[in-house]
C-alpha cells in the first residue's frame, strides 16, 4: 500500500471554509480519478491558535498508479486549491510505503 500524504497549515480565519471546501470539492475531485482507493484527514493536535495543521492521506496501490496521478492530474488540482487559498495555506507532500 503506498499513501500519499498531504500536509496543510491552514489559517485559522479561514480553516472552516476550507475544510468544508476539501471535504465536498477537493477530496472528491482527486477520489474522482480512480487512481486512489480511500482517504482519510486528520486534524494535528496541540497547536497554535493562528494556524490549524491538516493530514490528507490517500491510499493507493502502486507507484504507477500514484505517478499517473501526479503526472496527469496534481498540478491542475493543486492550481485549484492554490487559486481558492492562496497564502492563507502551506502545504507539502510526502509518499510512504506501508512495510508490514
Amino acid at each position: 500500500m503506498i499513501l500519499y500524504n498531504v500536509t496543510i497549515s491552514v489559517n485559522a480565519i479561514i480553516a472552516d471554509e476550507w475544510l468544508d471546501w476539501m471535504k465536498k470539492t477537493h477530496i472528491a475531485e482527486v477520489m474522482t480519478t480512480g487512481l486512489f482507493s480511500s482517504y482519510e484527514i486528520y486534524k494535528v493536535l496541540l497547536q497554535k491558535e493562528s494556524e490549524l495543521t491538516f493530514s490528507v492521506q490517500y491510499f493507493t496501490t502502486s507507484m504507477g498508479k500514484l505517478q499517473q496521478y501526479q503526472a496527469k492530474h496534481a498540478q491542475e488540482l493543486q492550481a485549484k486549491h492554490s487559486s481558492k487559498f492562496g497564502d492563507k495555506v502551506l502545504a507539502f507532500r510526502t509518499v510512504l510505503e506501508s512495510v508490514k
